[in-house]
């Protein structure tokens, strides 16, 4: 079943509209609105042109490219980033450069993906107890790196 979102392109910017390269990809591909240069280990916040309408109960999480990680060492900060239901502001991309070399984003280029999900509603419920796990309170490496 398909849920419609509501999406409004900046003036200009139809042929930048959010689209998937195949039917069965779970992400839409951003594109630049302007062309921007990314300096090794700066940041750049780069408009998408694009407008949503989530419904209430969804977001959209804007992710890096793998492509552009692993050839250029770009990513993005702040990933995934959040795009609430009650946003009507452009999504814009804050990708970093985590290259040696300068990075050129021309208009058009895919810079991000995002992925629109449906959010469960929860309720957080104060508790003087948490039930035993196998993990326990262990974190950050405890499971060791294999």
């Amino acid at each position: 079943m398909s849920v419609p979102i509501k999406i409004r392109m900046a003036e200009g910017c139809a042929d930048l509209a959010p689209r998937k390269a195949h039917d069965d990809d779970a992400a839409f591909d951003l594109r630049a609105r302007q062309a921007a240069v990314i300096e090794p280990y700066d940041t750049a916040m780069v408009p998408t042109g694009l407008h949503l309408e989530l419904p209430p109960g969804f977001e959209a999480q804007v992710r890096p490219r793998s492509g552009l990680a692993a050839k250029a060492s770009i990513t993005i900060l702040n990933s995934p980033g959040t795009v609430d239901s009650g946003y009507r502001g452009e999504v814009n991309v804050i990708m970093f450069n985590a290259g040696r070399q300068s990075f050129s984003v021309a208009r058009g280029d895919r810079i991000a993906q995002m992925v629109i999900q449906n959010l469960p509603q929860v309720e957080l419920v104060a508790s003087e107890r948490l039930a035993e796990s196998r993990r326990g309170a262990g974190g950050f490496g405890s499971t060791g790196v294999n």
